[in-house]
């Protein structure tokens, strides 16, 4: 038997996701935005169903992981029987979010 996780997102997501799904209404259209923003709704999924598949970062911040949707990175981190996802992150932005 499989252990079960719940995703939470932190704000910090919350307004990635809303930055990249403006990104994608000024950039392509409604409907182009509308599918990828779904897409991360379909892969915090994935990664709530088995968050060990996903490559540990401890090299950029101790105790999370990454998972690839699109041209963004998930981060996410395991807290019990929470996944934390805690940023949504385009490689062009990461040096931001280094410590």
């Amino acid at each position: 038997m499989t252990e079960s996780y719940q995703y939470r997102l932190s704000e910090l997501a919350v307004a990635d996701l809303e930055r990249i799904y403006a990104y994608g209404i000024c950039n392509y259209d409604v409907s182009q935005a509308d599918l990828y923003y779904y897409e991360f709704f379909q892969m915090f999924q994935k990664i709530a169903e088995n968050p060990f598949l996903f490559q540990t970062i401890d090299h950029i911040r101790p105790g999370y992981r990454r998972c690839l949707c699109g041209r963004d990175h998930i981060y996410f981190r395991i807290n019990g029987q929470i996944i934390e996802i805690m940023a949504i992150i385009g490689s062009q932005s990461l040096e931001l979010w280094l410590p």
